[in-house]
């Protein structure tokens, strides 16, 4: 009998500077780790104040783990030491594997009409595929596929499957599911978990119930947890709710976290530090996708 996942917490991010001077909120981080293992950290840079996020996010390094930004709203100019150069748009994703080091930068463009708005997730590497050469996935809008539902639910799916309609990025050991879910007033969205996978929804728009015996609604800007079980069930309501809705498989290992660079133990953070600062750090050529 499968049994539905009541809500453990509903809370707000904090403020937070990063980068050169970027205004963001911070849903969650290191104070969560394990809680969410195998999620890290998740940031909402949305804003319609270019001077909160011009500064946006000049060269630096990434070890260990996977980084994944998802764009509503403007543009991100971005660029790395594999030779990946482009712009980020509304309604794409950039998925990127640091594994054993890749220096990037993710520099925002001026938009004043529609402001900027998006989200950064950090997702953790195994040990045994933290120093595996880096990997680079621009996803398109045209690639995220859209379900929708005759009660007025849509589904974009750009990790996992809804409906039988799979998302373009596969093949990531965490096995995770990343959704962003629209719903209309009144619709109710019940998805599967499985079992010990975590589980988080954080809510952009609107607002809803994510469990049916919740007593706490969840609105634009909260992030969602959510208690053991197999089954999620959110009712939207009476302005609908958009949110994203992210799971995956547990590491269950050591974290070693300071900075941009995520490993297992302090040595190995001692040894990828002392390599940036040596200039040896980048290990493998690029790899395109």
């Amino acid at each position: 009998m499968e049994q539905i996942r009541e809500v453990k917490e509903v809370r707000s991010g904090a403020p937070t500077l990063e980068g050169a001077g970027v205004r963001l909120r911070r849903l969650f981080g290191f104070e969560k780790v394990p809680a969410l293992d195998p999620f890290l950290l998740l940031d909402d840079f949305s804003s319609r104040d270019p001077a909160e996020y011009m500064a946006g996010f000049p060269w630096h390094p990434h070890r260990g783990i996977e980084t994944i930004t998802y764009l509503l709203q403007g543009e991100i100019e971005h660029g790395d030491s594999m030779g990946n150069r482009g712009v980020i748009g509304p309604g794409e994703v950039q998925w990127m594997t640091a594994g054993s080091g890749i220096v990037h930068q993710e520099m925002p463009r001026e938009s004043r009409k529609t402001g900027l708005q998006g989200f950064q997730l950090w997702a953790n590497l195994p040990a045994a595929e933290k120093m595996m050469p880096p990997r680079y996935r621009g996803i398109e809008a045209r690639q995220i596929p859209l379900v929708e539902r005759r009660d007025g639910v849509k589904v974009r799916v750009v990790c996992g499957t809804v409906d039988g309609v799979q998302g373009p990025v596969r093949e990531i050991r965490i096995d995770p599911e990343y959704l962003d879910v629209e719903m209309p007033a009144g619709a109710v969205f019940h998805r599967h978990v499985t079992e010990g996978h975590a589980i988080f929804a954080y809510v952009f728009a609107g607002s809803g119930h994510f469990a049916p015996a919740s007593k706490k609604s969840a609105a634009a800007g909260n992030l969602v947890t959510f208690g053991a079980g197999d089954r999620v069930v959110i009712a939207a309501g009476e302005a609908g709710v958009r949110f994203l809705l992210v799971c995956g498989k547990p590491l269950r290992e050591p974290v070693a976290w300071r900075g941009p660079i995520v490993m297992n133990t302090e040595a190995e953070l001692r040894v990828a530090f002392a390599e940036y600062a040596a200039g040896t750090f980048l290990k493998h050529k690029a790899v395109l996708e």
